[in-house]
């Protein structure tokens, strides 16, 4: 591949000597012992994401068939102590309520197969008060609006068995109107294409059963596009790889 000169090339070079097998004994025992302290700097810095963060550590441990390694009944302890009184669900304990982190938590939950375990009546209202007039949804009670979170309230409705209780024509409509000229969606109609967010609204689409609504040709190349000559791949055009792209986009 040919650049011209003083072009920055954002991609990265892989050294001879990087390991060319995934070390899946290392990252659970990473995982597994992640949060063990918790005075630790690092872990207190990510207080902010918490629910998050547990969810794609079992998601991680499931894969690898190690989930059994992770503390069960403290987690979804955890997850009781984050409801609020609104139905929503905060990223950790103090933390307001927010659909990414309903999401998360629902997610935990259906793994763990104790769904139960928290008020879902009141999480089924606190979704569906989120959504707004012209079908968008809130992310949380500050108003801002995001595709993302239009994925995060089907996702969680789905799980619950309760996507009958949105106004769900609204809602498609919305996530159509955020597809732009070259396949992909954004966070909002005229917002730039991002594989984060064509990953929102994909699933949104899939949830809601309206997949075929995409361009799936055009759309199929502009995620080729996404591919550098390292094999890794970016969220959008002239930005720099990452792991986040790669799951989003594969």
């Amino acid at each position: 591949m040919f650049y011209f000169q003083g072009t920055q090339v954002k991609d990265v070079t892989i050294k001879a000597d990087a390991p060319n097998s995934l070390l899946l004994d290392k990252h659970a025992d990473y995982i597994a012992a992640y949060g063990s302290k918790k005075d630790d700097y690092e872990y207190t810095l990510s207080e902010y994401l918490r629910m998050s963060g547990i969810y794609w550590g079992l998601t991680v441990m499931d894969l690898m068939g190690q989930l059994s390694r992770m503390n069960r009944d403290e987690i979804i302890e955890f997850i009781k102590s984050c409801q609020h009184d609104c139905g929503g669900i905060g990223a950790s304990i103090g933390h307001d309520p927010h659909l990414l982190y309903t999401l998360s938590a629902v997610q935990i939950l259906s793994l763990y197969d104790s769904v139960n375990s928290i008020d879902v009546d009141k999480v089924v209202e606190y979704v569906k008060g989120l959504q707004q007039e012209d079908g968008s949804f809130a992310g949380d009670k500050w108003g801002e609006i995001d595709t993302r979170f239009s994925f995060c309230a089907v996702a969680t409705l789905a799980l619950l068995g309760k996507l009958d209780v949105i106004k769900m024509e609204k809602a498609v409509e919305f996530v159509l109107s955020c597809m732009n000229f070259d396949g992909g969606f954004g966070c909002r109609p005229g917002s730039e294409s991002h594989a984060g967010q064509i990953y929102c609204c994909t699933g949104f689409l899939s949830v809601t059963g309206q997949l075929h609504q995409v361009n799936a040709d055009l759309l199929g190349w502009w995620l080729c596009e996404r591919q550098l000559p390292s094999g890794g791949l970016n969220g959008r055009p002239e930005k720099v790889l990452g792991s986040l792209h790669l799951k989003a986009m594969v």
